[in-house]
């Protein structure tokens, strides 16, 4: 059986006179690491996409992190810091790559701007700074500091008893993570449960509770470091489970069709 394929879609990025589309190596590599599953890069091509040709090919779909931000206007607000980055194009790409993906039951992961993404693309909201708001700390990493500073723990997050997570992470009640993140989930969109708060209330991880199977999303960042964190280890592997499940199912029902 071939190795599953996970979706991993691109940011925009300009690097000298060339406009790219980009994935940071980290994450590529936990897929092949954390997964055992094989990687395959999305341009952020948007509406180009035949989606039902590209998803009836894959396995699985994780979302990446990223400097850019989600347009404010695919929640109902105006650009709150003009200087913060954005990624149209990435916008126009995974919200619909989101809504596909869960429609054919897909595993899907997603990580910190991808937390971001599967909550606005079923109708949630973000807070555009999360520091700006009463009773909230401030989740940014610290300018100036070394990536593994701030990639360092940063907080602890409770997880919610009988949630996915807990069971993925063996009914642990409580694990520290690191915070390199300005917005975040304000109004969770309808059909998402809560996995996981941070200790000023603020939602660190959700799944959709209409999944079939692995449906996960957390504020944090798993990729990094990964082979050196029980827990992020533990949360890849379940992803990857899944995809092989996923494409078990897949083979069974196509051998059905015969």
């Amino acid at each position: 059986m071939r190795s599953p394929l996970v979706i991993v879609p691109a940011c925009t990025a300009q690097h000298g006179a060339h406009p790219d589309y980009a994935v940071q190596m980290k994450y590529v590599d936990a897929i092949l690491q954390g997964a055992a599953c094989l990687p395959l890069i999305l341009p952020a091509l948007g509406e180009r996409i035949d989606w039902d040709a590209l998803l009836s090919a894959v396995d699985g779909v994780m979302l990446t992190g990223s400097p850019s931000n989600v347009h404010p206007s695919h929640f109902g607000q105006t650009v709150r810091n003009p200087a913060l980055p954005l990624d149209p194009a990435r916008d126009e790409t995974n919200l619909p790559l989101v809504r596909a993906a869960l429609e054919r039951g897909l595993p899907l992961f997603a990580i910190c701007r991808g937390m971001q993404e599967v909550n606005v693309a079923l109708g949630g909201s973000l807070h555009q700074a999360v520091q700006e708001n009463p009773g909230f700390n401030d989740h940014r990493e610290g300018r100036g500091l070394s990536l593994e500073e701030q990639y360092g723990p940063a907080h602890a997050v409770t997880l919610i008893e009988g949630g996915l997570m807990a069971q993925v992470l063996g009914g642990v009640t409580r694990i520290s993570v690191n915070s390199l993140h300005g917005q975040g989930i304000d109004r969770l969109a309808p059909g998402l449960r809560v996995e996981a708060v941070a200790e000023d209330g603020l939602v660190e991880a959700y799944s959709v509770e209409s999944a079939p199977g692995f449906a996960l999303a957390v504020q944090w960042h798993p990729e990094w470091r990964l082979t050196d964190n029980p827990v992020s280890m533990k949360l890849y592997a379940a992803f990857g489970a899944a995809c092989r499940q996923y494409q078990l199912q897949k083979k069974g029902g196509a051998h059905a069709d015969l």
